[in-house]
């Protein structure tokens, strides 16, 4: 499962530069770094390596893991054996602090995920920019005196490429897609609106169950109870995990797109997620709780105004569906598509590039 930090490697190596990407350490090599080119793209090299010492120093001896690290990041270095011009980190846990590498690189951190405590906070130490997904994340790194900017989750290219959309016979399809096993997910509001709502099919993509899970997930009582119900109903189609590429022609099939998370529970706390831009790259409708980055847009997300309770949200669904020719208008769904288009990976890399300009 592609994130963010792999798209953005990709990006990076299709606009001709040399892209060695550092893996987190392995276990099971026989070498204590392993550079190997990516075979279907030039220009991307991935780098695996391990640990001589135990990675449990992390937690119980930091300056003395810190001081290993160290040497390991110089094996690392020597093993490209090219000189180092930016360094990109999207790493929450300060495993490879800026420090280690060379003063000369450009010193990039980029947080796409919620920092959760104070080491996430350390890792931008020693940056020389900072970019995230969301103004909320920005501001818990407003004490380093380095440049901060919004750059939004990026679109991947098979999400770009889809049809305009068709009309279908047969009742309304609402799709729905990520980890059906994770406790953010606001269970009580989905069951109740799937429940007040027979007249529509419900499409959703994700695990639902964690033998089948890459991205972790509980499996307790309470969520087998809870995608038991959801396969209870006789109009809810659970599809599993699929890949990126089909996901996108899957999208093709539905007429609007659900979100429904508890925000006091999710990661990101109601201010971005990365399937928005997936979901607007339909041109489709979206129907969401409350979601800071998106709050003055609604053109591209109908969402719930209250950040506190998704109580609202099947009364939203309700009054969007029975206008959904409004809401799917050749115009919105222009607005839409041209949205996503304007997020494309590619472009994003062009905005940062602009930034990182700024300070070479």
């Amino acid at each position: 499962m592609f994130v963010s930090k792999h798209h953005y490697a990709v990006e990076l190596a299709k606009a001709g530069n040399d892209v060695y990407f550092l893996n987190p350490p392995a276990k099971n090599l026989s070498k204590r770094v392993q550079i190997s080119m990516q075979s279907d793209i030039r220009g991307l090299y991935i780098i695996d390596h391990k640990l001589w010492f135990p990675y449990a120093l992390k937690f119980h001896a930091n300056s003395v893991f810190q001081w290993l690290m160290k040497g390991q990041v110089e094996a690392i270095l020597e093993k490209i054996h090219k000189p180092v011009n930016v360094i990109w980190s999207f790493d929450l846990g300060n495993l490879y602090p800026f420090k280690f590498f060379p003063e000369s690189a450009i010193k990039v951190f980029h947080p796409v995920d919620e920092p959760m405590n104070s080491l996430a906070i350390q890792s931008a130490h020693g940056s020389d920019i900072i970019f995230s997904v969301t103004r909320e994340i920005l501001e818990k790194y407003e004490h380093y005196n380095v440049p901060r900017y919004f750059i939004n989750h990026g679109v991947n290219e098979e999400f770009l490429r889809l049809s305009e959309p068709k009309e279908h016979s047969g009742p309304l399809r609402i799709g729905l897609a990520g980890n059906l096993i994770r406790k953010d997910i606001d269970r009580q509001t989905l069951l109740n609106i799937v429940g007040n709502h027979p007249e529509y099919d419900f499409y959703f993509w994700g695990n639902y169950d964690l033998s089948s899970s890459n991205t972790g997930g509980d499996d307790d009582l309470q969520t087998r109870n809870f995608v038991d119900s959801l396969k209870n109903f006789s109009h809810v189609k659970l599809f599993g995990p699929v890949s990126p590429s089909d996901l996108a022609r899957e999208y093709e099939k539905v007429d609007a797109f659900l979100i429904c998370y508890d925000i006091n529970k999710d990661q990101s706390r109601g201010t971005n997620y990365h399937k928005v831009l997936e979901f607007i790259s339909t041109g489709k409708l979206v129907i969401s709780n409350n979601i800071t980055t998106y709050a003055s847009q609604p053109d591209l997300v109908q969402m719930t105004i209250s950040r506190d309770s998704n109580d609202q949200l099947s009364e939203l669904l309700s009054d969007c569906l029975s206008n959904l020719k409004f809401w799917n208008s050749p115009e919105k769904i222009r607005i839409r598509k041209e949205f996503a288009q304007d997020n494309s990976y590619h472009r994003q890399l062009e905005r940062i590039d602009e930034k990182l300009s700024q300070i070479r």
